[in-house]
This record gives C-alpha cells, sequence and structure tokens, in this order.
C-alpha cells in the first residue's frame, strides 16, 4: 500500500514554548485517518507544516514518496484542506463561490466540475441563498467543496465537526465516507472528539503535548 504522507521527527516551538517534539506519522493511500488530540495538543501547528503554511524548526515531510522540500511543493497540488475555517466570500452563492475559486485556479469544465462537486457536498439546493446565511454545517461543506475543485488525491480537515450538531455531524459522516469510497479520496481529519472519529476513521494517531504517543487501527 503506498504511503501518502509521510512525517519523520517534525519539531516546532513558537518562542521558548515546544509545540510539536519529534513527531512521526504515516498515512496511507485509502486511508481515513484520524489525528485524535486535545485543543492545544498540536493538530492545526501540525497541518499547517504539512500544507506549507509553517515551517518546521526539524524533521522531514514527504507526500507522495516525495523527496526534499522542492518536490513536497509540487505535491501539494494533490493536496485539498480546509483549515480552521472556510475561505469564502459572504456575499457570494455556493455557485458563485466555486465559479470564483475555479477562475482563479483556471479549471477547466467549470460549469460541470461545479455541478458535480455541489451534488457530492450535498449543496445543490442551496439556490440564492448567500454564504453569509449558511449554517454552520453549510459552510464546512462549502469549503470542503472547494478543496474538491482541483480533484486531489488526499483532502486534510482541521476540526470539521467542530460545532455541528447530531443531523450535521452525520451528514458529514455520509459524506465523507462517499469522498473515500466512489472518489478514493485519502482524508486525514484532526479532532478532540474520539467518539465520532471512531465512526468514519480507520486508523488513528494520538496526538499528546505535540507528540504521536500511539498510532492504531480502528480494530485495535
Amino acid at each position: 500500500m503506498k504511503t501518502v504522507l509521510e512525517i519523520h521527527g517534525l519539531s516546532k516551538q513558537f518562542g521558548k514554548q515546544p509545540i510539536l517534539q519529534d513527531l512521526s506519522l504515516s498515512v496511507k493511500e485509502g486511508d481515513i485517518y484520524g489525528l485524535i488530540g486535545k485543543n492545544g495538543a498540536g493538530k492545526t501547528t501540525l497541518i499547517k507544516i504539512v500544507t506549507q503554511l509553517l515551517s518546521a524548526d526539524h524533521g522531514t515531510i514527504s507526500l507522495f514518496s516525495s523527496q526534499g522540500y522542492k518536490e513536497c511543493t509540487k505535491a501539494l497540488s494533490r493536496v485539498g484542506s480546509v483549515i480552521e475555517s472556510p475561505v469564502a466570500h459572504n456575499h457570494l452563492t455556493a455557485y458563485q463561490n466555486l465559479r470564483y475559486y475555479c477562475t482563479i485556479r483556471h479549471i477547466p469544465n467549470a460549469d460541470q466540475v461545479i455541478q458535480e462537486t455541489l451534488k457530492y457536498v450535498g449543496l445543490t439546493d442551496t439556490g440564492r441563498k448567500v454564504f453569509r446565511d449558511f449554517s454552520l454545517g453549510m459552510k464546512q461543506r462549502l469549503g470542503i467543496a472547494i478543496a474538491l475543485l482541483s480533484k486531489p488525491d488526499f483532502l486534510i480537515l482541521d476540526e470539521p465537526i467542530n460545532g455541528l450538531d447530531p443531523i450535521g455531524i452525520k451528514e458529514f459522516r455520509q459524506m465523507i465516507q462517499r469522498l473515500n469510497q466512489e472518489l478514493g479520496i485519502t482524508i486525514l481529519i484532526s479532532s478532540h472528539i474520539l467518539s465520532e472519529l471512531y465512526l468514519v476513521a480507520n486508523r488513528f494517531g494520538i496526538l499528546d503535548q505535540g507528540k504521536i504517543i500511539r498510532e492504531i487501527s480502528k480494530a485495535e
């Protein structure tokens, strides 16, 4: 089985405060990988380093078996992510937001791509409603839709079920399983809610005080 993400010996500190300490983990092709940790454990910092929004102090990151920083940067074109909160325009509808991102990313056949993506995330019936009037669950789904436009092989989601009601969580779970099973997308989801990730993930990394203290399968 191919490795999508391989991290070895990753460390990061802000000032004198260590955030990540000698962290290693691996995500395999086809995984829904649950990154579990309390608030403040370092989940968002780790994801920002993987997506090159932050730089690490030490350690190596490989995406799709890339070698070195330049190859890893190139491999990021195969990665979609939603970190902290979706980046969408408040005054635009779901379709208009996706049209905007298709334009700036030079995505061909934009209308077809947008319709397919809206269907996958369950936002085909939002009509003229604009982003500012979306529910939290709808906003999260649009964020994922924006990440899906480039047809990524690897999707990274940072605390996507935060604040969702039980119906929103169930809809999110079904969507993630469809993306994984029907489109073959490998997914990494960070959360502090183990009970919810257990229902969707097949492998888990437990992050505590900046260290992965254990990687386990769902069966384990």
